[in-house]
């Protein structure tokens, strides 16, 4: 509802109000009875209104300034006092005519005319009843017209549908005199003592805050029930308008409490922290630099330590930037800058730890030992980048931990596994909110000196993401001559870590970075045999589980065969991990026993270890027959470990095609492909007759075709396979072999070679045919793991042919 002005009223006749009357009443019943009875004349003079619309039994004020308008008034002031008011179509619209104006108004009778003081008239008009133009008579001096009634509709005064709505528009025009500010409280008496149910009708529509047009469809509903429900839904609207303004209002005035309110509680903080001796925003920046006094930091440090106090001191405590620019100090004071632990350069004790807590791993040890020994003599060496590489569970990480102890400095183990942010290695910006630094700073802020053995674990694991390459963000940090100046975007300026021993672990090197792979000298950590596998489980795996599950070594004890069983036949891998659990399994069951009373054996046998680990599933490594022409046993490498391979192949009639399978790599497949062909070649050589290429297919099979194969080493036990398959001739028995053939007939060195002899050895093989070049890999073994082999070292193929294949010839021998 618009601004409304209210003045005092009477019950009191409207048509005997004279000019000098004081009140203008509202419309009473009597009043409304009496103006329906009154008959409409035929013509009557018509008034434009611009800006509103006069609603039947509504007062309003009107200020003429139309030259047409004024002569109306006059004329009709001075005669009957009734005229015709209508809202204009356009209210821009200076001379309105016919088509200008609503055909739908008002009939109205001139209360009083009043001169303004600047020349305007104002003329206040009570509106009687509806009225409708039929024609218009003339436009000058002003629009008259024909006009006729605009009945209404009037429902059932005592209906309740309608009584339910004039309550609705009652109640709701409380709420919104309520609600709006600019609408004085005075109005409700106003609208408790209409005692007209029409009449509320048109003086609430007539006051609510709508658009002219909309003002004339409401006037134009000939229904009172239903513009009683039209006039309903508009003051819904204005309600919830006010009541949105309102919350917003309140939302904001709360907003402004609530900042002034903080304001004055900080700074009764600050007092009271004054008082109780605490520490004020001044104190805190003269600790900070009483701390600064104590570090060991650079010029260059202190003064951009120095230049960020100042601005820390410039800035008001309130702003949010204040705590970012305390954590920022904070953090440059946490800092080990130049502070460094003494290293301990006693070889011997170094080797000692080394060899306490690791099993085997000799390589790795010697190059330990060898960087401690360059370091002692030299005492101001950069810390080289050592990588770890190799299958998991063969103790990597843990070896770290032996390095820390062994120098006597502080370790820092850091995951890379899954990073995919930049950010991460080198920090946020400050402008960031909730901005951090990069985890090295972190680390060694933890770690306290500038010289930890900080672990890199899984370096192979990094990932890229539309955040940035973390791998590319280590480049910096693994570079002997770049990290001594390593900048992080949250410290802003560089640190020195050329002092950190870094240690970086991985399973697979394929997928490092060329670039960083480079900067990092790769040492290969080899599987265990399954003597280390034994020896490791007696010395720490045992102990350790036994501690773990609450026993001791007087409650279980397993022997060197049990474990050996255990290793054999339930886990298989390079490392250790499964070993363990197994081996916990164990102590579980004998810690159940123990808690539940039952008997049980201290000293494990096999039949208990079948009952507790169930029966052996890794039955494998046995080597074969070789009573089957076209069947010779390889030698391969897997992420697992050394394991013997069997190659197998047949002969069918039809048309000399070559069929391979057993999920095999697209390398391996070539060397069956080179084989086949160089065995063609030299047919004569080897006693084949060339027709037979002709007359048979040829299929050659990989057993275990669910596990992918791949790679040049089983070359030279595909050709004898073939050799073989074509003579029906025997191969030597309880040989093995591996090499990579060409079409030349030369033999090439395969890689894996410790991993290949021990696996030959579990399977009881008693020779083995190896290319010439990989001799110097046999003689980097131990002796031990030597034992009962004969080595052939061979340079062709021809050679490979006269060690393995026998002339006997095998039973049931095919005639080609």
């Amino acid at each position: 509802m618009g601004e409304m002005k209210i003045t005092k009223f009477d019950n009191i006749d409207l048509q005997g109000l004279d000019e000098d009357a004081e009140l203008i009443p509202l419309l009473t019943p009597e009043d409304e009875e009496q103006m329906n009875k009154e008959s409409l004349p035929e013509t009557l003079p018509v008034l434009p209104l611009r800006n509103t619309v006069l609603f039947p039994g509504v007062v309003i004020p009107i200020t003429a300034g139309r030259d047409k308008s004024i002569n109306l008034i006059k004329d009709a002031n001075n005669g009957a006092k009734t005229i015709g008011v209508v809202s204009q179509k356009d209210e821009s619209v200076e001379n309105p005519g016919p088509e200008d104006i609503n055909m739908v108004g008002t009939v109205a009778r001139i209360l009083r005319v009043l001169q303004m003081p600047d020349g305007n008239t104002t003329v206040i008009i009570q509106g009687k009843k509806r009225f409708k133009i039929d024609a218009v008579l003339t436009e000058k001096p002003y629009l008259t017209a024909k006009v006729s009634e605009a009945a209404e509709e009037r429902p059932d005064e005592k209906g309740s549908e309608f009584e339910a709505i004039i309550d609705s528009i009652k109640e709701l025009a409380f709420k919104i005199i309520k609600d709006n500010p600019n609408i004085p409280s005075e109005a409700t008496f106003a609208i408790k003592n209409i005692q007209s149910n029409s009449f509320l009708i048109n003086f609430v529509s007539s006051n609510l805050n709508l658009a002219v047009k909309e003002k004339q469809q409401l006037l134009e509903i000939a229904n009172l029930q239903e513009r009683a429900l039209a006039t309903l839904k508009y003051m819904n609207m204005e309600l919830q308008k006010l009541e949105l303004r309102n919350d917003i209002q309140s939302k904001v005035r709360n907003d402004m409490d609530q900042q002034q309110r903080e304001y004055f509680l900080h700074q009764q903080m600050k007092t009271i922290q004054e008082e109780l001796g605490g520490l004020s925003y001044e104190e805190e920046v003269d600790e900070m630099s009483e701390k600064a006094k104590k570090k060991k930091w650079g010029k260059k440090v202190q003064e951009h330590f120095e230049k960020e106090l100042g601005k820390m001191q410039r800035m008001n405590p309130q702003v949010a930037e204040y705590s970012i620019q305390r954590n920022y100090l904070d953090l440059l004071l946490d800092l080990p800058w130049n502070e460094y632990s003494k290293d301990k350069f006693d070889l011997k004790r170094a080797q000692k730890i080394l060899d306490r807590d690791h099993y085997g791993l000799e390589d790795v040890k010697r190059r330990i030992i060898e960087y401690l020994a360059v370091l002692k003599l030299r005492n101001d060496m950069k810390s080289p980048i050592l990588c770890l590489y190799g299958p998991p569970g063969v103790g990597k990480t843990s070896l770290g931990k032996s390095v820390a102890e062994a120098l006597g400095r502080e370790y820092v183990r850091m995951s890379l596994g899954g990073m995919r942010d930049e950010a991460e290695i080198r920090g946020h910006r400050k402008t960031y909110i909730g901005a951090m630094p990069g985890r090295i700073i972190q680390s060694l802020k933890k770690a306290g000196t500038s010289n930890p053995v900080f672990i890199l674990d899984e370096i192979d694991k990094l990932a890229s993401s539309h955040q940035g390459d973390p791998s590319s963000a280590m480049l910096e940090v693994l570079d002997p001559e770049q990290n001594s100046d390593f900048h992080d975007n949250f410290l802003e300026m560089g640190y020195d870590l050329s002092k950190v021993m870094f240690i970086a672990t991985a399973n697979n090197l394929s997928t490092i970075q060329p670039a960083l792979r480079d900067r990092m000298e790769i040492i290969h950590v080899t599987g265990y045999t399954i003597e280390e596998k034994v020896e490791i489980a007696k010395r720490h795996l045992l102990p350790k589980q036994l501690e773990e599950h609450g026993l001791t070594i007087k409650d279980l004890k397993i022997g060197k065969r049990q474990l050996e069983k255990i290793v054999e036949g339930y886990t298989r891998e390079s490392g250790v991990r499964s070993l363990e659990k197994q081996i916990a399994k164990v102590v579980r069951y004998a810690a159940k026993s123990i808690a539940m009373e039952e008997e049980y054996n201290v000293t494990v046998n096999n039949e208990d270890i079948e009952k507790i680990l169930g029966p052996a599933r890794l039955e494998r490594d046995k080597y074969e027959n070789n009573d089957v022409a076209g069947v010779v046993t390889g030698l391969a490498w897997t992420s697992v470990g050394g394991d013997i391979l069997f190659i197998e192949s047949i002969l069918s009639r039809g048309k000399g095609t070559l069929n391979i399978t057993g999920n095999l790599g697209k390398v391996m497949k070539e060397s069956a492909t080179i084989a086949m062909e160089y065995i063609k070649s030299n047919a004569d050589e080897f006693g084949i007759d060339s027709d037979v290429f002709d007359k048979y297919n040829v299929h050659i099979h990989v057993p275990e075709g669910a596990t992918p194969k791949d790679g040049p080493s089983a070359g030279i036990t595909m050709l004898t396979s073939l050799v073989s398959l074509f003579t029906q001739r025997k191969v030597k028995k309880s040989l093995a072999m591996t090499g990579e053939i060409t079409l030349r007939g030369k033999v090439l060195p395969v890689g894996g070679i410790k991993e290949k002899i021990l696996a030959a050895k579990r399977a009881r093989i008693k020779e083995i045919i190896l290319c010439a070049d990989n001799r110097k890999d046999i003689e980097e073994i131990k002796d031990e793991y030597l034992k009962g082999l004969t080595f052939h070292y061979v340079t062709d193929m021809s050679e490979v042919i006269d060690i393995a294949i026998t002339k006997q010839k095998v039973k049931n021998a095919k005639k080609l």
